[in-house]
């Protein structure tokens, strides 16, 4: 290991590795981890989420066509489950350090922290400097202040449960939750999911999210609206929730409140690296308060979802603005967000919370999809459309949508955001039919 390098990354997720994937061959990188190379998306988030969601998915399509050539819904073997998904996370934190290394990255893992802008001591007392200094270190599940923190669980608990617990009970109803919560519940766990005020998923309309949350009930999951937790204890082998206003029983307790910025230990007073409760403050070029230093990610505080592909965007601007390849302050395009489960909430471009306020800006339709050929083969009872034009262009500047495959026409639309492209390009080509790219002409 050198004394000195051109960059130093801190964090080998998404955004870190697209940094040094970005400057390997032509500046000495040195990438710092501390815990699983690879990040949070491929080894404890997003990556064994979605599989756990092949069998959940696969499932509810058996059990929508019941009466319609299919008989017999299967069961999830939650062992079975839980091995194809470790047979993928095992791989991952050492296929990420030998892919940088291989690409002439050089890694250290163990811990580190700012000495000042230029200077990082390594947990071995080692004292290395840079000419630049990206902080990449996501952000960590949060547990709530309350007595009995200590028995609750996180979403890293629950993608890594050996068996299933009967009755599983989730803090919150945000995305995570309302991800994981679909996922036990249609494994066969008993599921309730707390809540502190009437409105999940704030950042989706609320008409789509009304519906979701309809289908979630009806497929067994009970809600406890606008309800505080004060603590958590344990009797045996159960544990006790108290709210303010009743007290329930589980068998396991997560909470999925949110994530806080993964800075604690960097000691970025020292190096004068600005933070709020929100992360790193960075400015339009991804430059923290200190020259030299960069922040990306899910560790920055930023109006974007906090998203694995945007993480990576990030990485990769940071990587050619340090090269000098890039001038201009970042530009993001339009970012889909959606939530997966059997049913699968998403929207991008222009919100429909934006669009309600502004009346003489923007057109919203709302379109019923449950009849279209393309959600009535598959017996998609819940499919809706919000489409948002601009009432100076009427071209479409904003989606949003609810269907079982909501993902296909989500990033579909996304492009069709993101090129401009109006009704009648999207007439002069042509999609295989039927499939959800042949509705394009009827949307857009």
């Amino acid at each position: 290991m050198k004394t000195h390098y051109d960059v130093l990354i801190f964090g080998a997720g998404p955004a870190g590795t697209a940094v040094a994937y970005g400057l390997a061959g032509k500046k000495s990188v040195l990438v710092i981890e501390d815990d699983l190379f690879g990040g949070t998306c491929p080894n404890r988030g997003c990556d064994p989420k979605k599989m756990l969601y092949s069998a959940v998915q696969t499932r509810d399509r058996v059990s929508r066509m019941q009466g319609s050539g299919l008989k017999n819904v299967p069961q999830i073997d939650w062992p079975d489950l839980m091995a194809f998904k470790r047979a993928y996370t095992s791989q991952i934190p050492a296929g990420t350090r030998k892919g940088l290394v291989s690409a002439g990255v050089e890694t250290y893992h163990g811990r580190a922290k700012l000495v000042d802008q230029h200077q990082v001591q390594l947990a071995d007392h080692t004292t290395i400097s840079a000419d630049n200094v990206v902080l990449a270190t996501g952000r960590q599940p949060q547990l709530p202040d309350i007595p009995g923190r200590s028995l609750l669980k996180t979403s890293n608990d629950f993608l890594d449960l050996d068996a299933l617990p009967k009755h599983i009970t989730f803090i919150g109803a945000g995305l995570v939750a309302m991800e994981l919560a679909n996922i036990a519940s249609q494994a066969g766990a008993d599921v309730d999911i707390i809540h502190h005020n009437d409105q999940p998923l704030k950042a989706f309309p609320k008409p789509l999210v009304d519906l979701l949350v309809q289908e979630m009930i009806d497929d067994g999951i009970t809600f406890h609206f606008d309800q505080n937790v004060a603590a958590v204890s344990q009797s045996g082998a159960d544990y006790e929730i108290t709210t303010d206003k009743e007290t329930l029983t589980s068998d396991y307790v997560v909470a999925a409140i949110g994530r806080t910025a993964n800075v604690a230990d960097l000691q970025l007073t020292k190096a004068g690296v600005k933070t709020d409760r929100q992360g790193i403050l960075v400015d339009d070029y991804l430059r923290t308060s200190v020259d030299g230093i960069y922040a990306v990610g899910d560790v920055v505080a930023k109006p974007q979802p906090k998203l694995t592909p945007v993480a990576s965007f990030e990485g990769r601007y940071v990587a050619d603005s340090i090269m000098g390849r890039v001038t201009q302050p970042i530009q993001y395009p339009v970012i889909p967000h959606i939530l997966f489960g059997t049913t699968e909430i998403g929207q991008a471009g222009v919100s429909y919370q934006e669009a309600l306020a502004h009346p003489d800006q923007y057109r919203i339709s709302s379109l019923d999809l449950t009849h279209w050929y393309t959600y009535n083969r598959v017996k998609d009872n819940a499919a809706r459309a919000i489409l948002i034009r601009s009432t100076k262009s009427g071209r479409l500047v904003g989606f949003a949508g609810l269907s079982a495959i909501g993902e296909q026409l989500l990033n579909l639309l996304t492009t069709v955001l993101n090129l401009k492209l109006t009704n009648n390009q999207i007439q002069h080509m042509i999609f295989a039919y039927p499939s959800v790219a042949s509705d394009l002409q009827y949307l857009v």
